[in-house]
């Protein structure tokens, strides 16, 4: 993991992140990764210091398997509580389905790109499903949540109909999908959106970006790519160029 600010550490699975806040012996994760990555998540804990004991939760941005199949392993080996936002809860649960459709990434199966990014991900998890009935909701009240790190929830949807984004400690923002700065799939490096076929609401994503430039903050802590460093705002404007 990297540190991005006292406290707050930024690990990589397959093509995909994971965050964790560290507040004394305690320990918040945002995201968890595929099911197959965590075992790596895990090492990675034990590498700043801390065990899967320590997680006394996973925030999820969303509930798409490449986020949450991490989270779901979590909480079966040792009953970490996941949380998400209320609007998300019936995806998380299983009840409503907002993946994107296996036809939809077929019809791109004869590019490269695609065709590697398939074989990575059918190795961690991307043929299996998740449901979390345990998923429960965030708290309703705005303002820092009750956990290491006091991450504060920021709603954004599109990507999927509870997509939210959180402001960690010293101006991070964890964006999970409705901004990132690369993906397997895309063929450049910095801000952006994610190929349209993975979001339940192309023209609500781009909209809900606003909530993320209104941030005061100085780094962007992805779902995919690399940390970029500046200011929300500009890396809206490019994502939405």
């Amino acid at each position: 993991m990297i540190q991005l600010d006292s406290g707050v550490w930024f690990g990589t699975g397959t093509h995909a992140n994971t965050l964790a806040l560290v507040d004394g012996a305690d320990v918040t994760l945002v995201d968890a990764g595929w099911a197959g990555d965590v075992d790596r998540v895990i090492a990675q804990l034990a590498a700043i210091g801390r065990r899967p004991e320590d997680v006394r939760a996973v925030l999820v941005t969303h509930a798409h398997i490449d986020h949450v199949g991490g989270a779901a392993k979590l909480h079966e080996r040792y009953g970490t509580p996941v949380f998400t936002h209320g609007a998300e809860l019936a995806h998380a649960r299983g009840e409503v389905h907002e993946q994107v459709a296996p036809w939809r990434v077929a019809a791109t199966a004869w590019r490269p790109r695609t065709l590697r990014w398939i074989r990575d991900v059918a190795r961690v998890g991307a043929l299996g499903h998740v449901e979390m009935p345990y998923a429960q909701a965030l708290p309703a009240a705005d303002g820092p949540l009750d956990l290491p790190g006091a991450p504060v929830p920021v709603f954004c949807p599109g990507h999927t109909s509870g997509h939210t984004a959180y402001l960690l400690p010293g101006g991070v923002v964890a964006t999970g999908d409705a901004l990132v700065t690369g993906h397997p799939l895309s063929d450049s490096t910095g801000p952006q959106l994610l190929p349209g076929m993975f979001s339940a609401d192309v023209d609500e994503t781009a909209r809900t970006l606003d909530a993320i430039a209104a941030l005061d903050a100085g780094v962007l802590a992805p779902g995919h790519g690399d940390p970029w460093h500046g200011d929300p705002a500009d890396a809206v404007t490019q994502a939405r160029s």
